[in-house]
């Protein structure tokens, strides 16, 4: 599972030197519907996973095909590398209902990996790490909206951070070190914390975006972004309180 955690993907930097270069004025309430958007999205993508998680954990022969066949688990962490990956990089070049249909699908696959979770934590812990997520995101993301000041500097300190994590993720594969594993968990709550004030902050800058195709894409990989801080923030932090079956 913590193969996928770290997948993190940033708009294009051409996108919003366009903005900058031709300034487009709107108005706030333009932008606040443009972030529910943005949103809903989001919400849409995290309900596919969970489904799709649901319905595989339910599953004796989607457990026993994707979790106890190494090659066909190993495929499917490829295959979501891929898909962020290919949005990221082909994003200028695809139509934003392409777009959209990746990102679905995208979350359709993490769906298949986090029915682990279902089958390793107990219910309870699982409601209540969700509950501790969607409080934190909130927050994190009202002050990422309201705040004036620029927070790009902050997001390029929090980038660091997630290369350490992953870094010293990388490592620990190797050193199995119960130590360094709770650094690692701590480290990365707070890095997606700091992410999801940093990510909307910039995404709003999406809806100054010229042409109305471009701000539907926009809004898929704002939603793509959002959607991957609150994955990983809920894996840390169920690293942190999950409790295991037994």
């Amino acid at each position: 599972m913590d193969q996928n955690q770290f997948s993190n993907s940033s708009y294009p930097n051409t996108w919003e030197q366009q903005y900058e270069q031709q300034p487009v004025s709107v108005s706030p309430e333009y932008v606040a519907k443009y972030m529910t958007k943005v949103y809903g999205w989001m919400f849409a993508g995290l309900s596919v996973t969970a489904l799709v998680a649901f319905l595989v954990a339910s599953s004796p022969a989607a457990v026993a095909f994707f979790f106890g066949n190494k090659l066909a688990f190993f495929a499917l962490l490829i295959a979501q590398i891929f898909l962020v990956g290919f949005l990221s990089v082909r994003i200028h070049k695809m139509s934003s209902a392409v777009a959209t249909g990746i990102f679905i699908g995208y979350a359709g696959l993490m769906g298949l990996t986090f029915a682990a979770l279902l089958l390793l934590y107990t219910a309870a812990s699982l409601i209540t790490v969700f509950a501790i997520t969607a409080g934190t995101f909130g927050i994190m993301t009202v002050v990422g909206y309201v705040t004036k000041q620029d927070l790009t500097s902050f997001g390029k300190i929090m980038f660091m951070g997630l290369i350490g994590v992953v870094l010293a993720s990388i490592v620990n594969i190797f050193m199995s070190s119960p130590t360094l594993y709770w650094i690692i968990s701590y480290a990365g709550v707070a890095v997606f914390v700091g992410l999801i004030a940093y990510d909307t902050q910039k995404i709003k800058a999406y809806a100054l975006l010229d042409s109305e195709e471009d701000r539907k894409k926009g809004a898929i990989m704002g939603a793509l972004a959002l959607y991957l801080d609150f994955v990983n923030l809920f894996i840390f932090l169920l690293r942190l309180f999950g409790g295991r079956r037994d």
